[in-house]
Parts: structure tokens; sequence; C-alpha cells
């Protein structure tokens, strides 16, 4: 902990801009790091705070504005990912925009003995105690375990992806949804095979609809699968998620 919070030190964080809604074109590639982690997480979060720009729609009633990415969501997500990172292996988390979407990317899954069930209900279990301990004299965390909860708030529990190393999570950009997705969400009303959404959108071609409708959904976390262990099942159907029901919300409004 001394080594992560010294004026110098080698460790550093990726804060990534891509082109586009994959890892080929890369457009910035911002390092923060190399001095007091403290300092590292403020300047990571002034950045991200850049990024998440505001949207301003004219109704006629009056000017509405939105951000990118829910504010209080994202500051805990970024946040967490910093002070629960695994750096042991000297493997810091690293955040990634792309057209659609932030990836936040933290090294270490669930702290041992943590269920995802006991995680998703707010418990707290400091990977890195002292660590915590310093965020939270500065105001940075409360370590009570309300970051989890305030990110459900907005977002799904679909947003997080843990693996045996790591964990991801991935919030939607609002208005990066694409206009075919939109009318997915459109047409989508409690629980629909792919033949009827299909047929709600009057697409005659499978494929089509497939690659430029449902495939994006799903990959941006607006729609789900009713049974996600077995995607190709012949009576799998589609919802939407948290995150879709409130684009949806937004856009008819």
């Amino acid at each position: 902990m001394a080594y992560l919070l010294a004026d110098l030190n080698g460790m550093s964080i990726k804060v990534a801009k891509y082109e586009g809604v994959d890892r080929v074109d890369l457009m910035e590639n911002n390092e923060y790091g190399y001095c007091s982690l403290v300092k590292a997480t403020k300047q990571v979060l002034d950045k991200i705070n850049v990024e998440n720009k505001t949207l301003a729609r004219i109704t006629p009633k009056e000017r509405e504005e939105k951000r990118l990415w829910n504010s209080v969501a994202l500051r805990e997500a970024v946040i967490n990912a910093i002070v629960h990172n695994d750096y042991t292996s000297e493997i810091p988390p690293k955040f990634e925009f792309f057209d659609d979407r932030i990836e936040i990317t933290s090294f270490g899954s669930l702290p041992q003995g943590m269920t995802e069930k006991e995680f998703f209900e707010g418990y707290s279990v400091p990977r890195n105690k002292e660590l915590t301990r310093v965020f939270r004299d500065l105001d940075l965390v409360e370590h009570l375990g309300s970051g989890i909860p305030r990110i459900l708030r907005s977002y799904g529990k679909e947003c997080f992806k843990f693996t045996e190393n790591f964990l991801r999570m991935t919030f939607p950009a609002l208005e990066k949804v694409t206009p075919q997705v939109k009318e997915l969400l459109k047409v989508l009303t409690g629980e629909m095979n792919p033949l009827e959404l299909q047929e709600q959108l009057n697409l005659a071609d499978r494929e089509h609809f497939r690659r430029s409708y449902l495939k994006p959904a799903l990959e941006c976390g607006v729609i789900e699968m009713t049974k996600p262990d077995k995607p190709n099942n012949r009576s799998q159907r589609y919802r939407l998620t948290k995150q879709g029901e409130q684009i949806k919300k937004d856009h008819n409004r």
C-alpha cells in the first residue's frame, strides 16, 4: 500500500478511447499514474467526467439534459475498480471508451469466499483494507457496501461479467444505441422470441435482423436472453434489461 500511495511508483492506470465498437482503431491512450494512487484516481475521474458528455434535447415543455452515463453509478464503478483491484501482480485496472459503451476492467474476480449473490446485495469485503481506509478518510468511499447498489439502481446485473481473474463492468452509452436497436426496444414487450420480434419489425431477412438488430442489442446490454446458458435453444426468448427499459422510457417521452 505504501508503494501504491507513494509520490513515485511504477503503477499506471490506462484510459483508452476507440473509434467504433471494438479494439481495432485506437484514438487515445492516456496513462494516469507513476504517482500516488489517490492522485491517479482523481485524474481518471476528471478524464471520465470529460468523456461523459451532456446531451440536450428540446421538448415542447423544456430543455432536457442527460449525460451519456449516470454520473453517480459511473463514479462508483471507477472507484470500486481502483480500490478493489488486485495489485499483487502489478496489473492495474483499465478504462475503455467505445462508440456505444464504456468498459471498466479490474484484475481479481470476487474476493475469496464471496458469492455473486452476496456481491450484488452489497456485502462489503474489501480486498485492500488499508487502501479502502485511506480512500474512506478522503471521502472517496464509504466502506458501507453501498457502491454496488448505487450502480444497480441505474444498470442491471447483466453489466457485470466475472471471469476467473477479472471483473468487467460494461455500461451502454445513452444516445449511442443504434437506430435499429431503438426500433427493437420499441417493439419488445414482455418476453418475445426472434420470429415475433422480426415480424413486429416487418423484416423479411432473418440474417439482417440478427446482425443489425438482435446481436447489437445483446452486445450493448439493453436486452437479455431468458435462457442465457442455452443461447441456441429453440424456445429462447428475449426481454428488456434495466438499461433497455430506461432507454425505451426516455425515447417514448
